[in-house]
């Protein structure tokens, strides 16, 4: 089977699906999967290369593109002046963020006929606007913290803030952009700080809580769930992607799994992923990050349709502790992008 394999890109999360790719790369099963592996630089140039490795950019690299006709169903590979085609089965993007993770890839996807993993254009959208997965999840009776949204030429909603609030762009991932504000005449430097990633900005109140996640794989009713993780913290707030060098651990926190909860609380905490997943129309995988507080009660923290697949990612470990290694979970991946794409 010939699988296109995209990572990298353009957004700030570029670093990070390398090395989620690194991990891709290591797990795929060659005997049955024949990889082409897509590379997107920084400045967004595409690169059918000979993988995800250090210095990839500079490495064997012809220029590609994925073609939007369907008849070619692939790839366009300039090679001496010319083009040559590569019909693809299947691509799985290993893309976080901007272009990757709301929607942008999964329309060129879904123009070029070809089956992929993950979510489609709707549901990647959706659950990349924090504020729209909070909208969603309410009308599906799930509970959110209380939030407000700030557009560009919109004034902070001051008056009506509970101090510690988070501040964090609307359509971002991992924690860039991320502050807690604990003071009001800190909240215009937060806010500025989220604008430099995205211009519509998302206010809401700090959840007194554990940081729980659970890891989702599955189509439609039929799912499947991870070990549920715990994020232990000795100060500040979890910041996901931003150590020097996450391989080592991070600063402030520590990730534990399974996590130290009951069997009552584990339950409760994988139906509401469930439950989330299904409303807001996610398919193949997410992540979806929740807050256990002290009286039992589950609140939705985010949601996330690519989760980083890196060594230390959270993702893989749940799985890995419920039994899926991660050649388990690309095998089951890709068998529910292609069953997906038969309805």
């Amino acid at each position: 089977m010939k699988i296109g394999i995209i990572f990298g890109g353009f957004s700030e999360e570029h670093d990070i699906s390398v090395k989620s790719a690194r991990e891709v790369a290591k797990n795929l099963d060659t005997d049955v999967f024949e990889p082409f592996y897509l590379g997107i630089t920084k400045s967004g140039a595409w690169k059918l290369c000979d993988g995800p490795g250090e210095n990839w950019e500079n490495g064997n690299c012809r220029p590609v593109m994925l073609s939007p006709d369907r008849n070619v169903h692939g790839l366009l590979v300039l090679d001496q002046g010319k083009y040559e085609t590569i019909r693809l089965d299947l691509v799985l993007p290993v893309l976080h963020g901007k272009l990757g993770e709301d929607g942008g890839i999964q329309g060129l996807l879904e123009l070029s006929g070809i089956p992929y993993v993950g979510c489609d254009i709707q549901s990647s959208a959706l659950c990349m606007d924090k504020s729209l997965t909070y909208l969603v999840a309410r009308s599906a009776g799930i509970a959110t913290p209380n939030f407000w949204t700030v557009t560009a030429d919109e004034k902070i909603p001051t008056d009506q803030l509970t101090y510690p609030v988070f501040v964090k762009p609307a359509r971002s991932g991992s924690s860039f952009g991320v502050s807690k504000v604990a003071r009001e005449e800190d909240l215009p430097g937060a806010v500025d700080a989220a604008r430099e990633y995205d211009s519509k900005v998302l206010i809401e109140e700090a959840v007194i809580g554990t940081e729980i996640g659970c890891a989702v794989l599955g189509n439609d009713q039929d799912l499947i769930t991870g070990e549920v993780d715990q994020i232990t913290l000795s100060h500040g707030f979890f910041k996901i992607h931003q150590e020097s060098t996450p391989e080592s651990g991070s600063d402030n926190s520590a990730v534990t799994v399974p996590a130290d909860i009951s069997a009552t609380s584990r339950s409760l905490v994988q139906d509401t992923a469930k439950a989330v997943y299904r409303a807001l129309g996610c398919r193949g995988l997410s992540r979806v990050d929740l807050f256990l507080t002290e009286d039992g009660k589950v609140v939705l923290n985010e949601v996330n349709t690519l989760p980083g697949l890196t060594s230390y990612s959270r993702y893989p470990r749940m799985m890995t502790a419920a039994g899926l290694s991660r050649a388990d979970v690309i095998d089951r991946l890709v068998s529910l992008a292609l069953a997906g794409k038969s309805r």
